[in-house]
């Protein structure tokens, strides 16, 4: 199915809408959105962009996740709900020495990737050997460093973090999506209520996209395009498409990753990093609350496109904001977001005894931030991992 025939289904179709699949979608959007931004924000400062490269990227990939959807979701009548990479955006913001032309080089390569993989069946299957295990001991290297920083936060800033982390605890008890989007609220809350912010001249400018020319960078592509590919698919591809099947829907695999990986390549000459399948967010927008008729959910993609447009043309604002934190929020909001991620992670790394050595070298390398050739500890991590896993099998193999 073309670009225009996908627009004329959506056309015939959006005023059937109803208001159920509009509150799911505007809820997912604002959870994606505002549970994790704070971190794109970080990567972004990591790879030394400025404020208008920030603004391109949160843009350029709020557009792709709204472009995405609606397409893939008209295309095959399924709710595809899509998210930018969370762990992508703790392996950028843990790199360190990458320039932002050095970073959309990754970037592009990311994605080029995850359009091989939906082409190349061979490329796929050596995804797949990399045992789970080392994999999400990997994942886990990454954002174990952010998850730390939220006990400094709290140390530096106690009147402001320690609210935070009792709203994110208690409406995590009935509502664990919703909880860092409190904490967030607690937080600005207090932030401007108490003198610790100062309330910016909020404008609103319309955003503009920058273009930035990669810059080819071997040791950057090596340490950060290969583990952003490896993160994004085994971290948020593979647990999306689970989530489909949990919901009784038949994930369109091929599809999916062509689609994520174009529009994350093209999205990534105006500063965004990749983007791929929802979990989370994916989950608020299948149950049968959104749509009493199953055949009839795939219109939340629609709506939750239409979420995303609206939320990267106010992202000048937004990020006016969130730039008058002070920093202890802003690392403690990472931290929580952070901590489901960690917390899979931490349980896929060491549930298989057979890669648990492994995968716990793989989590001391991949999180101690080491750079050797300027390659980043990521993919280190998973090289270790890799070679011990690889010797205790040669080992095995020789029993008799």
């Amino acid at each position: 199915m073309r670009l225009p025939q996908c627009l004329r289904i959506v056309a015939a179709n959006g005023g059937m809408m109803r208001i159920s699949l509009i509150s799911a979608a505007l809820v997912a959007a604002l959870v994606g959105y505002g549970s994790t931004i704070a971190l794109v924000l970080a990567a972004a400062a990591a790879v030394g962009a400025d404020a208008a490269q920030t603004t391109s990227w949160v843009l350029a990939v709020s557009l792709a996740k709204a472009l995405g959807s609606a397409w893939l979701s008209a295309w095959n009548r399924v709710p595809v709900v899509l998210a930018w990479s969370t762990p992508g955006a703790a392996l950028i913001a843990a790199t360190t020495g990458v320039s932002m032309a050095e970073a959309v080089g990754a970037f592009v390569l990311a994605a080029g990737l995850i359009v091989l993989t939906a082409l190349v069946r061979p490329l796929g299957r050596l995804v797949a050997a990399i045992p789970d295990g080392i994999a999400a001991a990997m994942l886990a290297g990454v954002l174990l460093p952010f998850c730390l920083k939220g006990a400094l936060a709290a140390e530096a800033a106690p009147g402001l973090v320690l609210p935070m982390l009792a709203v994110f605890a208690l409406v995590r008890l009935w509502n664990p999506a919703l909880a860092v989007l409190a904490a967030l609220a607690a937080g600005v809350a207090l932030a401007f209520g108490t003198g610790a912010a100062v309330m910016p001249d909020l404008s609103f400018p319309a955003p503009a996209p920058v273009f930035i020319w990669p810059e080819w960078n071997g040791a950057v592509l090596i340490g950060l395009g290969v583990p952003l590919y490896l993160v994004t698919m085994a971290s948020q591809n593979l647990p999306g498409f689970a989530v489909m099947r949990a919901a009784g829907y038949a994930p369109p695999v091929t599809r999916a990753l062509a689609v994520t990986g174009g529009v994350s390549a093209v999205s990534a000459l105006f500063g965004a990093h990749t983007v791929n399948m929802a979990a989370i967010t994916a989950a608020i927008c299948m149950g049968d609350e959104v749509h009493p008729d199953r055949d009839q959910r795939w219109k939340v993609g629609l709506a939750y496109a239409g979420a995303w447009v609206a939320l990267g043309l106010c992202s000048p604002a937004i990020l006016l904001l969130l730039a008058a934190l002070p920093p202890q929020v802003m690392g403690a909001l990472v931290a929580l977001a952070l901590l489901g991620p960690l917390m899979g992670a931490l349980a896929g790394a060491f549930a298989a005894l057979d890669t648990r050595f492994a995968a716990t070298i793989t989590l001391a390398v991949g999180g101690s931030g080491v750079v050797v050739f300027g390659v980043g500890a990521a993919f280190w991590g998973l090289l270790t991992g890799l070679a011990i896993y690889g010797l205790e099998r040669a080992k095995t193999a020789g029993k008799p």
